[in-house]
């Protein structure tokens, strides 16, 4: 079945003319070749002459209403997106957030969220979805942290160049201290955070460059119990400078640049093609980026 029938039964029937159909649906096309097609799928003239005009048979009548309905129905498929104001939408959405994110920027977004789109919600996934090609699976709608390189056919955008920075509570011996030197920083106990439990990382090599090792004392899976157990204890734990701001105000803790040269932190997000043009999650990825900007701004004044 040729669905382009549809189409031109619909125009025929309404317009009880051949040339008044082709102007209808805007085509060159012979109608008198289609009315020949749909005479022969239906077994019925469909129109004939009366006179110097075309009128309905009884079973062209019969057709009238539900091919006019099937046609607007079509049409309609392929008219562009009437949906609702994504800020007035009722959605949840699955994120992927690393850990480091999920204490500092979430809190930001949820409140974001509740003023510029309330009825959208926020499920947050394992970071265990990263061995698996979560976005492409679809049960992940947005992830949002150090985005590796990956499938060429997600989309990815960098949202804010991180530093990061030491951070103790205010009784250690480097909360006060003017210059924290390379020595005082690799002398003083550590806290590391790792997933895969890994204590050995990029401050580890650079201080073995400079003839220097630090003692790590833990190594814990979130970033949030690594800043709860800095302000508990004299450790040392190594924070992102603008995205922790807020957590490192609420917990007291006091800050110092890392005496040793690390590179820069590329916090971005990435979601599937599939979204891409989806108006509400359009919303979410630019109230994402709102907040990462609100974020840099307010270290930077």
């Amino acid at each position: 079945m040729d669905l382009n029938l549809i189409e031109a039964l619909d125009a025929l029937l309404a317009e009880n003319s051949v040339t008044k159909a082709a102007a209808r649906l805007h085509t060159s096309a012979p109608m008198s070749r289609a009315l020949a097609r749909l005479r022969r799928t239906f077994d019925d003239p469909l129109l004939v002459r009366a006179g110097r005009d075309l009128v309905p048979t009884p079973r062209a009548l019969e057709l009238r209403g539900e091919v006019h309905a099937i046609a607007s129905r079509a049409r309609a498929l392929f008219a562009p997106s009437t949906t609702a104001d994504p800020r007035t939408a009722v959605r949840m959405f699955d994120l992927q957030v690393t850990d480091m994110l999920s204490t500092t920027f979430i809190p930001s977004l949820i409140d974001d969220l509740r003023e510029q789109a309330p009825g959208i919600s926020l499920r947050l996934r394992p970071e265990s979805l990263e061995d698996v090609p979560a976005l492409r699976e679809g049960l992940v709608d947005l992830e949002i942290g150090s985005i590796r390189p990956g499938d060429s056919e997600i989309h990815s955008e960098a949202l804010v160049t991180e530093t990061l920075i030491g951070a103790v509570r205010p009784g250690h011996p480097l909360a006060k201290a003017k210059n924290v030197t390379p020595q005082r920083f690799a002398a003083a106990d550590h806290i590391v955070v790792s997933r895969r439990g890994r204590a050995h990382g990029p401050i580890d090599e650079q201080l073995a460059e400079l003839g220097l090792s630090r003692r790590v004392v833990a190594v814990v899976p979130t970033f949030a119990s690594a800043l709860f157990l800095a302000s508990e204890t004299d450790v040392v734990c190594i924070a992102p400078a603008r995205l922790a701001r807020r957590m490192l105000d609420t917990l007291g803790l006091r800050t110092f640049p890392v005496p040793v040269e690390l590179p820069a932190v590329t916090v971005g997000m990435a979601w599937h093609p599939r979204n891409h043009h989806d108006r509400t999650h359009q919303l979410l990825r630019e109230r994402t980026r709102h907040i990462m900007a609100a974020a840099a701004e307010g270290v930077s004044r």
